[in-house]
């Protein structure tokens, strides 16, 4: 550590979602100052409405701050913690540092970057500047267009155009070394004031599926790069192995960067698959940066018609996994202990809340931000879209996913049911995902009583199929009778 005294002119690195020191391009930035560098996180989730962080990444927030405060002390720095309003903290700090330069990550969520105008606009009037970097995508928004100069609306074409600039793609930053620090180190808050971790620690389940921090990350990137990976294209849809990264919160969090995990991975037998899920996060961030109502409104306006129900009991058994499908209530079960679930099951559950119960495609997004360690804004609202048949490139409204067949496809001997939904763990592999079905004797013989152990279905699949196409049609009707 270099420690210079306060008459060097001081630099903020205002940390904001890429949470680490590998691969970041705003903390790399201050080498070139010389100066002495001030780390800083600043609390203020009344300014994002409700983009605010859920109860699940809020947890995982405060680990992540932890993990990286660790790391800055490894360097000599100490990471400043104070609490908004964000610009009034931003001043604060500058004068009691005499810092006139901010670097930062670059944010891209609706309510952050409308507020970012005004927030460099008062920064500029007192003679500080705002330079921000991009250290969370591999392209900005934006840059990736049609052959037209548009943005694209498809993914397929887009996934194309991406793979074309890949050549492109910067290398990823190593860890600066020798930061200088200041002498005197300004007044901060521990973590522990912000308040982000649960009073009643429900969160016990989180805490053993997961170890937020960058080397976390950069471990479990270095794993699936060396084999996984290239099982990729067959396991990912499998809810019963483990042929996924779970890089996802890491990635959410900025533990990691995409542009790490595509350096890692490109080249690797059989990963393109997986790089093409590093494009659909990309084309979610797009859509958003252009489409910022899409949060709350559908991307095809029509659907402001479609005639959704409001069923709080049915919205509850979906939440708490008691729909009576196993495949489903697995998945949901899975996300109330873990933070976390399978993203094949994803697009199940979401299926069965828009389709099969009618309920609101913003309701189950809700839940997710609620929920989810993994939360991101944009494609949780892409994903949501999507499988809701209104966003863009939507899979059409009549693919209503079957949760018996996809539970038998994708979790074909219920070891996944088994797990999430004990109660069932007794049936043979025939029974275990339609309970429903199973002889009488072979459910007493398992322990099951339908209605009282497990319940019995919410609603019936191919009836909730056809009650989804004819509300489908309502809305299509009532379009034409405008």
């Amino acid at each position: 550590m270099t420690n210079t005294g306060t008459s060097a002119e001081c630099v903020l690195v205002w940390f904001r979602g890429d949470l680490r020191l590998g691969d970041q391009p705003a903390l790399r930035a201050t080498a070139a100052t010389g100066g002495p560098v001030v780390p800083l996180f600043v609390w203020a989730p009344e300014e994002d409405g409700s983009e605010a962080l859920g109860a699940a990444s809020r947890w995982w927030l405060h680990q992540s701050l932890v993990a990286l405060e660790q790391s800055l002390q490894s360097q000599g720095l100490r990471l400043i913690i104070r609490r908004g309003p964000t610009a009034q903290t931003l001043l604060q700090l500058a004068d009691e540092t005499k810092a006139r330069r901010i670097f930062c990550d670059r944010v891209y969520e609706p309510a952050r970057l409308a507020a970012e105008p005004a927030l460099e606009a008062r920064l500029r009037d007192k003679g500080v500047s705002l330079e921000s970097f991009n250290g969370s995508l591999l392209f900005e928004p934006g840059s990736i267009r049609t052959v037209t100069g548009g943005p694209f609306r498809v993914f397929t074409p887009f996934w194309r155009a991406l793979w074309n600039e890949r050549g492109a793609l910067r290398k990823p930053l190593t860890k600066p070394k020798g930061i200088p620090a200041p002498l005197h180190w300004p007044t901060s808050l521990e973590i522990a004031d912000l308040g982000l971790e649960p009073k009643i620690d429900w969160a016990a389940g989180i805490r053993t599926a997961w170890t937020p921090g960058e080397n976390t990350a950069q471990e479990r990137l270095r794993r699936f790069a060396q084999g996984p990976v290239s099982d990729y294209g067959d396991d990912r849809d499998r809810t019963d192995r483990d042929g996924t990264s779970r890089l996802s919160p890491h990635l959410h969090f900025g533990e990691i960067s995409p542009i790490e995990i595509w350096h890692a991975v490109a080249g690797r037998p059989g990963a393109e698959p997986y790089l093409r899920q590093l494009a659909w996060r990309e084309f979610a961030y797009q859509l958003l940066v252009e489409n910022p109502e899409t949060t709350r409104e559908p991307f095809q306006n029509e659907f402001r018609r479609f005639p959704w129900r409001r069923n709080a009991r049915h919205l509850r058994a979906w939440q708490k996994g008691l729909t009576g499908y196993p495949f489903v209530d697995a998945a949901m079960r899975q996300l109330w202990r873990t933070g976390w679930m399978h993203n094949r099951a994803r697009l199940v559950v979401a299926s069965f809340l828009a389709k099969h119960l009618l309920i609101p495609w913003q309701q189950g997004a809700a839940w997710f931000l609620e929920t989810l360690v993994d939360a991101d804004l944009a494609n949780n609202t892409m994903g949501w879209q999507w499988v809701a048949g209104c966003g863009v490139d939507a899979a059409p409204y009549f693919r209503v996913f079957n949760p018996i067949t996809q539970g038998e496809k994708f979790d074909p001997d219920g070891s996944y049911v088994r797990q999430w939904v004990p109660e069932l763990a007794g049936l043979p592999n025939e029974w275990i995902h339609r309970p429903w079905e199973a002889p009488p004797l072979m459910l007493a013989a398992a322990g099951v009583q339908l209605g009282t152990t497990y319940p019995r279905p919410l609603v019936d699949h191919a009836e909730a199929r056809r009650a989804a196409l004819q509300a489908f049609q309502e809305m299509k009707q009532a379009g034409r009778g405008k």
